[in-house]
């Protein structure tokens, strides 16, 4: 389990960095300067940052037509959080109609909650620790994103912190292949231009 959500992690990462560099390539050929539309979010050492890297489009509409509509955060910090969630079930939604999708968004929602609370508190973690949390928490969204169904995505996650299954026989030749797809992301997050 943990392999797969390495290797889906990584799969949309290129998929979505090139998706981006062909988009831009392409408007330049047609002399269009067309903006970034994703840079090198899983070096992210918060939620926030995260969204501000991946997806920058997309971001930035909802940005402007839902969460700014609905108040932003000129209202406090209890509308701030409907605000950020709302907008992120918005996103949900938009990924396709489904309740894995409608998780997947109201999960960022509240990740970006707290990562706002935690701001304002004026919390820090180290670097390291804060990119492993982040990297973390949005390697097990994917699960949920990837699923076909909710109770797909819970299986594969208790299956993913079961140390019984984890440790088996089996599973140790499942974790060096893991260990390769760990070196790629770690190679991948090295190289300053993806």
């Amino acid at each position: 389990a943990w392999a797969a959500a390495l290797a889906y992690s990584v799969q949309l990462y290129f998929d979505f960095s090139g998706y981006s560099d062909m988009a831009i390539g392409l408007g330049l050929m047609f002399g269009l300067k067309l903006p970034d539309n994703f840079n090198s979010p899983y070096k992210s050492a918060g939620i926030i940052d995260f969204w501000r890297r991946w997806h920058m489009s997309l971001g930035l509409w909802v940005r402007d037509y839902i969460y700014i509509p609905l108040g932003g955060s000129r209202e406090g910090d209890i509308k701030r959080t409907r605000n950020v969630i709302l907008s992120m079930l918005f996103t949900g939604l938009w990924h396709g109609l489904g309740w894995t999708f409608i998780l997947w968004g109201m999960l960022h929602g509240v990740m970006l909650a707290v990562n706002h609370q935690w701001r304002r508190l004026g919390l820090r973690l180290p670097a390291v620790i804060a990119w492993g949390i982040t990297f973390g928490c949005v390697v097990l969204c994917w699960v949920i994103f990837r699923a076909t169904s909710i109770s797909e995505g819970i299986n594969i996650l208790s299956s993913m912190f079961n140390a019984k299954s984890i440790f088996s026989r089996h599973n140790l030749f499942i974790m060096r292949d893991a260990a390769y797809i760990v070196l790629a992301l770690v190679m991948t997050l090295l190289c300053p231009n993806t």
